[in-house]
């Protein structure tokens, strides 16, 4: 394995050091035709051959786009691009949830909000010219509304909330608690800032607005939410995402956050039947069953919007 940059900065061979005193050798990738490769250099006198590798692994989430560099490959991208932000939305992949969660509730004849919380979309939306607020505030009062019907059935106390986020783009920007229409209804200049852009300085015009989930979960005091790390259809661990400054019904993606690692005491590939139903056994399988239904939806979502697919 080799690490090649694309990026304009990296013109030659370049050492970086690592906090703990190691380093990094980054190469600037060049294009043949429709392959990438790293060219042989020199670096204080190592050389490094030329190097054409047969998969590439791609550590960018394509916010800002596809760069030409990486467009019409022969070799294998790994995740592909039609995976990255610049096509991929978050909705696509909970209407591939969806699907997967309403067979996966039939066959065990629950209720599939147990597993799978609402969500609604908002389109054309610009928050900076304070168009699509009554399309947004319309769809969360709906929303609030089919969560307080699901409260009341299951005897929950606590005031329906919903997120609204933007519907491409990652790293918890963009993002808002509401729990009333009237919070999406003439925004600060503050928020409406926030909100109208994510990483890379996209544009937000699509929103996802999901049912909130309290977390209930904490470690010393301060709010924490599992992930489930998986490799394969495996489940093979996690970490808590932990953020002392926010409450259980915010977005804990902020800054200030830390992480905890997930220590499963015992194996969690089958449930303890004797135990209780929040036993640690039994809690983290149930991470690791909503993380296996998830995977499928996300393999799904990528079949389905593969451009070699398409007609």
């Amino acid at each position: 394995m080799r690490i090649g940059s694309i990026s304009p900065e990296i013109t030659s061979i370049t050492r970086l050091e690592t906090h703990d005193g190691h380093h990094l050798i980054l190469e600037p990738v060049v294009r043949e035709k429709n392959r990438v490769q790293l060219k042989a250099s020199e670096l204080e006198g190592v050389t490094y051959p030329a190097f054409d590798s047969r998969a590439i692994l791609l550590n960018n989430d394509l916010s800002a786009g596809i760069p030409d560099i990486l467009k019409n490959l022969e070799q294998n991208l790994i995740p592909p691009l039609h995976a990255g932000w610049s096509t991929r939305r978050k909705s696509q992949h909970f209407a591939a949830y969806n699907h997967v969660v309403d067979e996966f509730s039939q066959l065990l004849e629950i209720d599939d909000w147990l597993l799978n919380p609402y969500f609604d979309t908002c389109g054309e939306i610009d928050f900076h010219a304070r168009t699509g607020e009554d399309c947004l505030a319309e769809k969360v009062a709906q929303l609030l509304a089919k969560i307080q019907i699901k409260y009341a059935q299951y005897g929950i106390t606590q005031e329906p909330f919903v997120i609204v986020k933007a519907d491409a783009g990652t790293y918890g920007m963009g993002i808002m608690t509401v729990k009333s229409p009237d919070d999406v209804r003439d925004l600060n200049r503050k928020t409406r800032n926030k909100m109208s852009v994510v990483k890379e300085g996209l544009q937000v015009s699509e929103v996802i607005i999901q049912e909130g989930v309290y977390t209930f979960e904490s470690i010393n005091d301060a709010v924490a939410e599992p992930v489930v790390y998986m490799m394969d259809h495996f489940v093979i661990g996690g970490f808590y995402r932990v953020h002392t400054g926010r409450a259980a019904d915010e977005n804990l993606n902020a800054p200030g956050m830390h992480f905890v690692p997930l220590a499963f005491e015992k194996p969690c590939t089958l449930p303890d039947c004797a135990g209780a139903p929040d036993a640690p056994p039994n809690r983290f399988y149930a991470y690791g069953v909503v993380a296996r239904l998830a995977l499928l939806a996300a393999a799904i979502e990528l079949q389905e919007n593969d451009p070699l697919n398409k007609p």
